[in-house]
């Protein structure tokens, strides 16, 4: 995930403003970390450079 989409996303299920968490990051892009809500404190996972920003009760079904 590119740095700059950060500014474009938001939380699903209460539409506020989400933080970054870096675990691994390269010159291009974020490889792994986390995306969260401060507001309803929800975690979104960066895995291979794609955010999955599925709310946690559709997530789970899948």
């Amino acid at each position: 995930m590119r740095r700059k989409l950060l500014g474009i996303l938001c939380c699903p299920v209460c539409k506020e403003e989400l933080a970054l968490k870096v675990v691994e990051e390269n010159e291009v892009e974020i490889m792994e970390g986390t995306l969260w809500c401060r507001a309803c404190g929800i975690e979104y996972l960066i895995t291979e450079g794609i955010p999955n920003l599925l709310p946690p009760e559709i997530d789970e079904e899948t």
